[in-house]
């Protein structure tokens, strides 16, 4: 913009553009990608974003059915454990105790999720459009998680 004064004070300032800074600096599009305004995805050819979005997702797949399986596991033979140990006069459960934890969580739980609807509507429209900007890594994902929990 130039030079300006404060007639008041007399201090002098200078305005600098730092879109014009940016464009003059060689290593600044090197970095960043020179003037494309689109996903980086964009950069690769349609077979590499597909190959990048099946391993990536063959393997959080794979690691989900894993940990699923652990998780399974651990929980049921907790429950069973729990009720051998109650059939057997180890364990004493408070029946009416639970139920009234359980209403109590219920109602905190119920009150943290009415707190956290906007967030969630942002988190969902921004995970939408990142899905619809980056389709081909997004659908090589999708294809390769599905792979990775059948494997």
């Amino acid at each position: 913009m130039g030079r300006g004064t404060d007639p008041e004070n007399e201090d002098t300032y200078e305005v600098v553009d730092l879109t014009q800074y940016a464009r003059r600096q060689q290593w600044w599009g090197c970095l960043f990608g020179g003037n494309n305004s689109g996903p980086m995805a964009e950069k690769y050819s349609v077979a590499t974003q597909i190959a990048l979005g099946g391993v990536s997702g063959w393997c959080a797949g794979y690691l989900f059915q894993k940990v699923g399986k652990i998780a399974a596991t651990a929980v049921g033979g907790g429950f069973l454990l729990l009720q051998i140990a109650n059939h057997s006069g180890y364990v004493q459960v408070d029946w009416k105790r639970v139920e009234k934890d359980v209403n109590k969580a219920k109602r905190h739980l119920k009150k943290k999720a009415d707190r956290a609807v906007p967030e969630l509507n942002s988190f969902i429209d921004q995970s939408t459009e990142f899905v619809k900007t980056n389709i081909i890594v997004t659908s090589g994902f999708f294809g390769g998680f599905l792979l990775g929990l059948a494997s």
